[in-house]
């Protein structure tokens, strides 16, 4: 048992550090029937999860059947500073009303993969507010500037002589309270966050808290290009709250390569019917896309349940495989001749008309099921199909 949740724990992960500590809270888990805590923070800068964020989310909800407590800070103090890891320029500070409207939209989507029954919800507002001005300095105190500066994205912003902030080294000195607050025994987070998380470390020692906290660091899951980080940023990301058939059309549209990525890090499989799925795939016994359509159908089913999966698979086969237009699309009207780059944009299909032209350019717009290749095209009085690449339709009414 120990050795199969051992491998469970560790499939997927980049790095463990103290991976003995790991185990002896198993060991007395199953020997002993105690619990331990695993700590993750997630700053509420915007108000939507995306399947990249699950993967740390996934990993705490295995470590919930092995045992765990998992502690989930919502950084609505850190958050108004913003995570400097991976920053070019100090972030723009958030207003505390922001960030409360952004935690409770959050505290609503993590329960979808979260045992609410073996988690805690903590704000960490509630033990930073109380350390005053002298707890702060005792805490810059425990963490030299040459230490700070070693960080990489630090180092490069000051040899450019880019402006860094004090509240940007505030942040992972603050970060690392938190563990110190709720003694945390594991603090889990992307490879983009050791700094961070080993800070916890440090301060755990620094303030004799009689725990060393182990680190588990998850990857950062590809978007749907295959090449970068899953980000809203870039428009290569799956909302968790994405409509089910935007989800399940999007999980089809990554690579068959990227597919068994998201199998291992999204899906609910074991290791061994992963390998068995790859080996069918591999001996020719099971057609890629129906690997494909079966993750789908679990991550749509994860989050929005299984008729709403049935129906977006039948929604996207009648879409895509009979050519049939889709049975729900916005509708819209305007007054009056428009340009067609223009109408692309009031039908939100395109996020610009330079955008528009560019995709018409491409071969990637239709107008009533047919490519066109008109960037000067002018819709006149009547109603049209807009659809742009395979999967976004939008009706226009010109009166």
């Amino acid at each position: 048992m120990l050795e199969n949740a051992l491998r469970e724990i560790k499939r997927g992960v980049s790095e463990i550090i103290d991976e003995k500590r790991v185990e002896k809270l198993l060991v007395d888990y199953f020997e002993k029937g105690k619990s331990y805590f695993v700590k993750a923070g997630f700053d509420p800068t915007a108000p939507d999860l995306h399947l990249g964020h699950t993967v740390l989310l996934q990993k705490m909800a295995l470590f919930q059947k092995y045992g765990a407590i998992v502690q989930f800070i919502i950084g609505d103090f850190t958050g108004m500073i913003g995570d400097p890891t991976g920053k070019s320029e100090t972030r723009k500070k958030l207003d505390k009303e922001t960030v409360l409207k952004n935690a409770k939209s959050y505290e609503e989507q993590v329960f979808k993969i979260l045992d609410p029954k073996k988690t805690e919800i903590l704000f960490n507002s509630s033990w930073i507010d109380k350390l005053g001005s002298s707890g702060m300095l005792e805490l810059t105190t425990t963490f030299n500037v040459a230490r700070m500066l070693e960080r990489e994205d630090f180092e490069k912003r000051y040899r450019s002589n880019a402006p860094i902030s004090i509240s940007e080294f505030l942040y992972p000195l603050l970060q690392g309270y938190d563990s110190v607050a709720i003694k945390s025994d594991i603090e889990m987070g992307g490879t983009d966050q050791k700094f961070n998380l080993l800070m916890g470390r440090h301060l755990q020692r620094a303030y004799r808290v009689g725990k060393e906290q182990a680190v588990v660091m998850m990857p950062l899951l590809e978007g749907l290009d295959g090449v970068n980080k899953m980000s809203k940023s870039l428009g290569n990301y799956i909302g968790v709250t994405d409509h089910p058939n935007d989800m399940f059309g999007k999980m089809l549209s990554i690579s068959d390569e990227l597919m068994w990525r998201y199998y291992e890090l999204l899906s609910s499989l074991s290791i061994e019917q992963i390998d068995s799925l790859k080996q069918k795939v591999s001996d020719g016994l099971l057609h890629p896309k129906i690997a494909k359509e079966n993750i789908a159908l679990e991550i749509v089913q994860r989050y929005h349940g299984s008729e709403a999966a049935k129906n977006a698979k039948a929604e996207f086969e009648k879409v895509h495989s009979k050519n049939q237009l889709p049975s729900d699309m916005q509708e819209f009207e305007v007054d009056g001749e428009i340009w067609i780059a223009q109408a692309l944009v009031d039908c939100k299909l395109e996020p610009s008309t330079s955008q528009a032209r560019r995709d018409i350019k491409q071969n990637a717009i239709s107008v009533n099921q047919k490519k066109i290749n008109d960037m000067q095209m002018q819709l006149e009085t009547g109603e049209y199909i807009l659809q742009v690449g395979k999967r976004k339709f939008a009706k226009i009414k010109v009166k």
